[in-house]
């Protein structure tokens, strides 16, 4: 069974959106340190149920809120979503030093991030 693990939040002015969620919601926001500029989204204890997420730049062109969802193996995840009437609407692209992540479209049409990641970093 595959587990929400991570939510992404697109915006168009990422230090609005961090100050209102900062102050808020009490989120802890961070410069993700990758090849992309990305920020992420602390909710809360790690010890509580929730989850952890980031906020990425307008570029997200499904303009709204993504759920990625980890997988023990995503070639076979991405060929079960096809067999099952899904599309992949982002090809399978590594995020260096995290796993393998890519996003479909599933038959009702509500877009998923699907992640495989490496052995060293899973949820």
């Amino acid at each position: 069974m595959s587990r929400i693990v991570h939510f992404e939040l697109p915006t168009s002015n990422v230090q609005v959106s961090k100050k209102f969620l900062e102050e808020v919601f009490g989120w802890k926001i961070e410069k993700w340190n990758g090849p992309v500029e990305y920020w992420t989204v602390t909710t809360g204890d790690p010890s509580e149920p929730g989850i952890n997420g980031g906020l990425g730049g307008a570029a997200n062109e499904f303009h709204g809120t993504v759920n990625t969802l980890e997988v023990p193996n995503l070639d076979e995840t991405l060929a079960r979503v096809v067999a099952g009437g899904g599309q992949v609407v982002m090809p399978k692209d590594e995020i260096p030093g995290v796993g393998w992540l890519a996003y479909i479209r599933e038959p009702g049409g509500a877009v998923l991030g699907v992640i495989q990641n490496f052995p060293e970093r899973s949820m």
